[in-house]
């Protein structure tokens, strides 16, 4: 990993030299799948307080550290392992989003149902609809009509009150109504 240095440095001994180095290499060696990365170590100084922040460029994500402490070794270890830690979250996220989502089942063997607790709610989907304005306001009867078989929900502008109003339907199939 091409580590380089922006701002004072302070001169490390060679066991705290060791230690960062160590440090790099662990985060290099989580990081470089595709070539040589290369990180930017900002160091800075206020008042008592050394600052350093580690910026890592990692699958189009820049994963930024900051530590600071009286010591400017002390500052960057704490940057370098907060890297570490982002690094090794968003490779978990990568992974989880890429994984099939539980689309194979495991057929279980059939024994007698485990005694229930109360149920845990689902949690409710959110889904963003394409901002497409409708020609015309509508009666809430028009808009049941105009929302099909197979829509579960219909946004539409009120012609009596000019709000915007929605159609959801329910699971049991009917149909509530909420106003804006």
């Amino acid at each position: 990993m091409k580590i380089t240095f922006t701002g004072k440095q302070d001169k490390l001994n060679p066991s705290q030299q060791r230690k960062l180095a160590m440090a790099f290499a662990r985060l290099s060696k989580l990081l470089e799948r595709r070539g040589e990365k290369g990180a930017q170590v900002i160091l800075g100084s206020e008042r008592h307080l050394q600052h350093a922040e580690v910026r890592v460029n990692f699958y189009d994500n820049t994963l930024v550290g900051a530590g600071a402490a009286t010591d400017q070794f002390t500052a960057m270890m704490d940057a370098v392992e907060k890297v570490e830690k982002r690094a090794l979250k968003t490779r978990e996220k990568w992974r989880d989003a890429k994984r099939d989502g539980g689309k194979h089942t495991a057929i279980a063997p059939v024994s007698a149902p485990p005694a229930r607790k109360a149920a845990k709610p689902k949690p409710a989907k959110v889904v963003r609809a394409a901002a497409k304005q409708s020609g015309k306001p509508m009666t809430v009867d028009e808009a049941l009509l105009a929302m099909e078989d197979d829509r579960d929900y219909m946004v539409y502008r009120d012609a009596g009150t000019d709000k915007v109003s929605v159609l959801i339907r329910r699971r049991d199939g009917k149909v509530d109504l909420v106003e804006a």
